[in-house]
């Protein structure tokens, strides 16, 4: 039987500020509005962590019964495939998690209406076709346009509508600068595992573009969620969202010293700067709307 540290690191800690973020700058936008909900956005930020969780199981489900995940990658070892938890008993987890996620979500209906059945479903069929399924996202390049697509315009979308019952480009343009951020750690993990991948099949952008056009992405995502934060501060949010410009400042080094990554440890250090870094975009911007 695993322990409690194994599933804990199977939830990779390091990657839930990704759905926490969204929810915050959300809930802030419609505070700043005058419309926030606090039961709205607590469960907005269940069903975030959950269906998280959930993509993390399956892609250690998946990756681990596909082979992708051997000993010889840079990156922490997978509970499945390093044999800590058996597949059948990570395929069951998911499942769970992925169901209770997809309850808490229904929970949200009556804020916003039965559309946001659509958004469940959508979230988690995408959970598992992310690396299962026919055709696999992670597998064919779309894992990217997957990630800024849920992480961030959707996710903060969903958060601010079932709050606001509205929309408009100022929540959209903050939902693309978080998404952006979150995506870039994903670029960061395919940019350590393109050796790995390339063997496995698995084409990521990384694979399929090479690790130029991955410094690239991630140095002009940086840059556009930092064109955000100016943007509402130009649409009169206030001084205090410019504090938004400090993490995005950080995405920008962290990006010029990705070439010299070789070890893990190195590839740890530019992991989880990329997430504290979606941790402070949120955080920092959401003090600023508030503010």
């Amino acid at each position: 039987m695993a322990s409690f540290k194994v599933w804990l690191e199977a939830t990779r800690p390091k990657t839930l500020p990704a759905a926490v973020a969204p929810v915050l700058l959300g809930s802030s936008m419609a505070y700043a509005n005058g419309v926030l909900r606090l039961d709205a956005a607590f469960l907005c930020a269940a069903f975030a962590l959950l269906i998280q969780i959930g993509t993390n199981f399956a892609n250690d489900y998946l990756d681990g019964i596909r082979g992708t995940d051997t000993e010889a990658r840079l990156g922490p070892q997978r509970a499945v495939a390093a044999g800590l938890i058996a597949p059948t008993l990570m395929r069951a987890a998911t499942i769970v998690v992925l169901t209770v996620g997809f309850c808490v979500g229904l929970a949200l209906v009556p804020y916003g209406g039965w559309w946001l059945l659509v958004v469940g479903v959508a979230s988690v069929a995408c959970a598992w076709l992310y690396t299962g399924g026919p055709y696999p996202l992670a597998y064919n390049g779309l894992g990217d346009v997957f990630v800024v697509l849920f992480f961030g315009l959707i996710a903060v979308g969903c958060t601010y509508y079932v709050q606001s019952l509205t929309i408009h480009l100022d929540v959209l343009l903050l939902g693309l600068g978080c998404g952006l951020l979150v995506n870039n750690i994903l670029v960061v993990n395919n940019y350590r595992d393109i050796a790995e991948d390339a063997q496995a099949n698995k084409r990521t952008l990384v694979v399929l573009l090479g690790r130029r056009f991955a410094l690239f992405q991630y140095r002009l995502s940086a840059c556009l969620s930092g064109i955000v934060v100016i943007w509402l501060f130009c649409r009169g949010m206030g001084w205090g969202v410019l504090l938004g410009l400090i993490p995005v400042t950080l995405s920008i080094c962290l990006a010029f010293r990705l070439p010299a990554a070789k070890t893990s440890s190195d590839f740890l250090i530019a992991l989880k700067g990329s997430a504290q870094v979606v941790a402070l975009y949120g955080l920092l911007v959401s003090i600023g709307l508030v503010v």
